[in-house]
């Protein structure tokens, strides 16, 4: 199997990209860094490209924001919206220009970096997602463009610039909250555990209930990526069952939604019968009747992070890998109650 640019940055300890600078000797990249980079190169035997296609940043012009599919989450959840604001206004501080891109799925999303590569007309990338095995960051590694991600990275953690929130104490503390106002039968609604943070908040909701000796029932947790009424079937089940849960932990707004759908369905009333404290706090949040009790993460403060670093990784390549946690908060409305 031949040696790619992704090989030589695990070795010495940095960045696709950084290796990408070396390779077109950047003037920039620092003397020791360079020696770092081709030693690997010469242990690893690696052979620099003939048409020397990586990337030789110098100056960052424009910042491609890469969204999720379009049909599925990128026009639905706010999300998206609030973090390419923050983004925007970054750029327009720095003048750097921004462009978004998306499409129906990651073969398509794929295609339009693949050509904007080619084209040179993108110095650098913002990925407002982050997932198992994406074909994306995968292609992004391998050419040794730069890219930053808002979330956590799944490969080459040591090596990724990565913009996040401690989403596994979120999970723990939306469930710490539920259980503080008497909750003992908790539930979980979220996406499908490919996105890595809705695996994450789902495992800090575990914790807690380790950690206040609840048990831990598969049936009381449900994940859909849809908001369709035939997603929603496993739902409807658990909360017909006599034991259902009196409270959920919901990892999106946009899911808080279908949730009170499915309950207005039944007859079951928010937050009599059914308490919940779901993520991101969008407008869906407070537009909503109760108004949601919601994790706010800051979605804003995730986009300009996320331009900042990339900006100031291109200006100065020796720059260590960022990794930034956003804090969050717990926004209380009337959409939980205690249990008497």
């Amino acid at each position: 199997m031949a040696v790619t640019i992704k090989d030589v940055a695990k070795l010495a300890g940095v960045s696709p990209s950084t290796v990408s600078r070396v390779c077109n000797n950047n003037p920039a990249i620092s003397q020791e860094t360079r020696e770092r980079v081709q030693k690997a190169m010469e242990e690893l035997g690696y052979e620099l490209p003939a048409s020397g296609d990586a990337a030789n940043v110098q100056a960052i012009k424009t910042i491609a924001v890469i969204l999720p599919p379009s049909d599925r989450e990128a026009y639905e959840n706010t999300f998206y919206l609030k973090a390419i604001r923050g983004i925007s206004q970054v750029c327009n501080q720095r003048r750097v220009a921004s462009t978004v891109v998306t499409g129906k799925d990651y073969d398509e999303i794929l295609q339009s970096i693949q050509t904007l590569h080619r084209s040179g007309s993108v110095d650098g990338f913002i990925i407002l997602y982050s997932r198992t095995n994406d074909i994306v960051v995968d292609y992004l590694c391998n050419q040794g463009l730069l890219y930053v991600i808002v979330g956590k990275a799944n490969e080459l953690s040591g090596q990724t610039i990565c913009i996040d929130n401690d989403n596994l104490l979120a999970g723990r503390e939306a469930a710490d909250y539920l259980y503080s106002l008497g909750h003992r039968r908790i539930g979980y609604l979220g996406s499908k555990n490919d996105f890595l943070y809705a695996s994450d908040r789902r495992s800090g909701y575990q914790l807690s209930c380790l950690l206040h000796q609840l048990p831990i029932r598969e049936d009381y947790c449900v994940e859909m990526n849809s908001v369709s009424p035939d997603s929603a079937a496993a739902l409807l089940t658990l909360l017909q069952q006599e034991d259902r849960p009196t409270a959920f932990v919901v990892s999106d707004d946009i899911l808080a939604l279908a949730l009170e759908r499915v309950c207005n369905q039944i007859q079951l009333s928010i937050p009599e019968d059914i308490s919940i404290i779901a993520f991101n706090n969008s407008l869906y949040a407070q537009l909503v009747s109760p108004q949601l009790t919601a994790v706010d993460i800051n979605s804003y403060r995730l986009g300009q992070e996320a331009a900042h670093q990339i900006i100031n990784h291109a200006e100065n390549p020796n720059l260590l890998t960022t990794k930034i946690i956003v804090p969050h908060r717990i926004v209380a409305r009337d959409s939980c109650r205690r249990m008497d």
